[in-house]
């Protein structure tokens, strides 16, 4: 039978796209196929807030930040905590993507029209000692035109590929099998959904109008994670972690299924780390959603102050902006799966930003002006003032006494105690008012300031929480929102998969989450952030490569 194309690519998010572009800038005729409709072209990479993990760049040097390869890399082994036998991919896969972002993935994307926003971020700080998790400098690099910015360049080249006949688009085709013919992955079969025009995010209809069947000589599979199905989410919830959340929010749209990993995975292909999942502890309920339980993230800075359910202060160093999933491990650990922020006007006014491009209209609309006004505007950025106004999650009150009956009375039941807020809230104020301190979170804030970036627009000066000429007081219940899978199919430097014999499986490649971000999990069981996408553009450029190269 002929081939339909050299190369099929399952998912038409950013690393399909990266696959799809390099396959066909290399002469190599690629199919991509996709569930969802051409609206959603570019996946989760569309929504996010366009932050890539950049290591010694020119806009850090500008700053004062002295970064290296080997800060980055001892930074990312203590994250990781790499610690079986199956982490020997994803740990060459870790040390290779850290040379990636300290070499020639900057170049590579600027050389495609990226540009990024000139102050760097500083997630995931960590707190614990030099060999540990947590980012010892700045390296949060955000897109200038946030998601729908990183996605433009590969979606430009897509469309020229496509003009010139090298790239087909399959949308709303559902791979629903890998075909394999003597021990070689050579094709897909599935079912042609019916159209849909409904709006990108949306759930859309599941009806089938026909069926398909596609040949090539090789498959990579770039089909995304499991975040939107709970309970695969539950299901694949590692035990270290506490039971797993009753209630959660969704990061992601209801397609992102893991549908795709159970049909790889029953193929032969090897899955490891399932266990490991990245969700953040700060969502809140979308008040205008777009998929079911749409959860935002807030992007915090360092000042609110953070209490679980029964109103105990988070013990050091689970700060915001500090270690996620030793804070989503401490919050199961108290029986309930949300806690709360307490803040003022002040706080929320520098240090809020909401993740998401739709979230973020300055940056994602390229607005110089917008984005200044972050820094001058008397009150947060409408995004966030639009929560803080309809959203069910957000609290805002004149004193505490109210405040907190108002947060018992959002969660129907009165595990918090004005008074032990109280007294936790004026232990932190007497703390505030000198350059000197014990609270680590106080010193945490000096800290901060002390990076022009963070003193120019996201940390607050510092000043007493009680302070009424900063008020009012705000309370925000924080949900866990499901969103990355950190494990995958195990693949080589190639994006080659390995099958559950230990030997690659010929034809198959993965690229992107539904490999780990590569070699089924190269950030081992923790993030430093800005890395996922950057995982989507390494894995996809590699398995294009590779497959083009064998085609």
């Amino acid at each position: 039978m002929a081939e339909d194309a050299d190369v099929i690519v399952v998912g038409a998010g950013l690393a399909g796209l990266v696959a799809a572009t390099e396959i066909a800038d290399a002469g190599k005729r690629v199919i991509v196929v996709d569930q969802e409709g051409e609206q959603s072209l570019g996946g989760q990479a569309f929504w996010s807030f366009g932050g890539l993990f950049l290591v010694d760049s020119p806009e850090q040097r500008r700053l004062g930040i002295k970064d290296s390869y080997e800060l980055a890399l001892q930074d990312w082994m203590g994250s990781a905590g790499f610690d079986r036998e199956e982490d020997l991919w994803p740990r060459r896969w870790a040390e290779a993507y850290v040379a990636f972002a300290a070499g020639e993935k900057r170049g590579w994307l600027r050389a495609m029209g990226h540009r990024s926003f000139p102050v760097v971020g500083w997630a995931e700080r960590g707190g614990y000692d030099a060999m540990s998790h947590g980012n010892s400098v700045p390296r949060f690099h955000v897109t200038w035109g946030t998601g729908p910015g990183i996605v433009e360049p590969f979606e430009r080249r897509a469309r020229e590929a496509e003009r010139n006949g090298r790239l087909t688009f399959k949308f709303r085709h559902r791979v629903d099998a890998l075909t394999i013919t003597g021990g070689t992955v050579n094709g897909v079969s599935g079912v042609i959904l019916a159209p849909d025009t409904v709006e990108r995010g949306r759930s859309s209809s599941r009806k089938v109008s026909g069926d398909f069947t596609l040949r090539a000589q090789a498959v990579i599979v770039a089909s995304g994670g499991i975040g939107g199905n709970h309970d695969l989410v539950r299901q694949n919830w590692p035990g270290r972690l506490g039971k797993a959340p009753e209630n959660m929010i969704s990061g992601v749209p209801e397609h992102v299924d893991g549908r795709m990993i159970g049909i790889t995975e029953a193929a032969g292909a090897r899955l490891i780390n399932r266990d490991r999942m990245w969700h953040y502890v700060e969502g809140i309920k979308n008040w205008s959603p777009i998929w079911p339980r749409h959860g935002i993230r807030i992007l915090p800075g360092p000042s609110s102050m953070w209490f679980d359910a029964t109103g105990r202060r988070l013990p050091s160093p689970l700060f915001p902006g500090s270690d996620t999933l030793g804070q989503l491990h401490y919050i199961m650990s108290t029986g309930h799966d949300y806690s709360w922020f307490v803040l003022t006007q002040s706080i929320i006014k520098k240090e809020f930003a909401l993740s998401g491009s739709e979230q973020n209209p300055d940056l994602t609309g390229k607005s110089w002006l917008m984005t200044a006004r972050r820094a001058t505007n008397k009150g947060a950025p409408a995004p966030v003032e639009a929560f803080k106004t309809h959203g069910v999650d957000f609290i805002v009150r004149d004193n505490l006494a109210d405040l907190v009956g108002a947060m018992n009375a959002l969660v129907g039941n009165d595990l918090l105690r004005t008074e032990y807020l109280k007294a936790q809230i004026e232990a932190r104020d007497r703390e505030i008012a000198n350059p000197y301190a014990k609270d680590t979170q106080v010193m945490n804030i000096h800290n901060a300031r002390r990076y022009i970036g963070d003193r120019l627009i996201r940390t607050a000066r510092p000043h007493r929480i009680l302070d009424p000429a900063h008020g009012p007081l705000i309370a925000v219940k924080l949900n866990i929102v499901t969103r990355k899978t950190l494990g995958g199919f195990e693949t080589d430097l190639e994006s080659r998969v390995f099958g559950q014999d230990g030997k690659i499986m010929p034809g198959l490649y993965a690229a992107g989450e539904a490999a780990g971000f590569g070699g089924g999990g190269m950030h081992g069981y923790r993030s430093l952030e800005g890395t996922f996408l950057g995982g989507c553009l390494f894995t996809g450029r590699n398995a294009g490569r590779a497959a083009a190269k064998a085609s």
